[in-house]
């Protein structure tokens, strides 16, 4: 994410409780434990919810190139090959909604960064990917740090519509996590573990 879109994403702080725990943990914190910085840093700061959403949109670009990077390494087989196809499908949906309501909120929305960019990110540390498992592992990550951030921003979006929008992309990409982690033959998460 570039330096502006970090600098210009922002909003009030939240709190989630940290469920049977009596802890309160700011969405803010929530977003580090997510593994999204920036996203930690707007909810820091405070602001909008445009540019919360644009946050969100950066996350989404993110998913869609790594889906590509992972569908052209030849690293998948068929069947794993078309349910990448059909995630990557799920983000570039993502990604229009939240385009459209940006900028029917009058924001600019973010554009994504070139491929060249994305193959070079850190955060995504293509250095590790070597298999077909190693493709999987990214995606399962990201779709984690996806469901985090999202539940994450739930209660700072001034319109309640958007939050409600927010907990339906979390959804998703829970969906998403979970068959990545099956597929991976890892144990899923017990009650009340997303967005802790």
């Amino acid at each position: 994410m570039t330096t502006h879109a970090r600098g210009a994403v922002s909003s009030r702080r939240g709190f989630l409780g940290f469920a049977g725990r009596g802890v309160l943990l700011s969405g803010a914190a929530v977003a580090l434990l997510g593994n999204e910085q920036s996203l930690a840093a707007a909810l820091q700061a405070g602001g909008n919810d445009v540019a919360i959403l644009n946050v969100a949109l950066g996350l989404e670009h993110e998913a869609i190139a790594a889906y590509q990077i992972g569908a052209e390494s030849g690293l998948l087989d068929k069947g794993t090959l078309a349910v990448a196809v059909a995630f990557q499908s799920d983000h570039k949906r993502h990604r229009d909604a939240l385009t459209a309501t940006i900028a029917k909120l009058g924001g600019a929305p973010l554009a994504a960064m070139g491929m060249d960019e994305y193959s070079k990110s850190a955060k995504l540390d293509l250095t590790t990917v070597k298999s077909a498992g190693d493709v999987l592992k990214l995606a399962q990550r990201l779709e984690l740090g996806a469901v985090n951030a999202y539940l994450g921003v739930i209660p700072a979006f001034a319109d309640r519509q958007l939050a409600k929008v927010a907990g339906r992309l979390a959804a998703d990409e829970t969906m998403h996590y979970t068959a990545l982690t099956q597929a991976l033959g890892g144990q899923l998460p017990g009650a009340l573990s997303y967005g802790a």
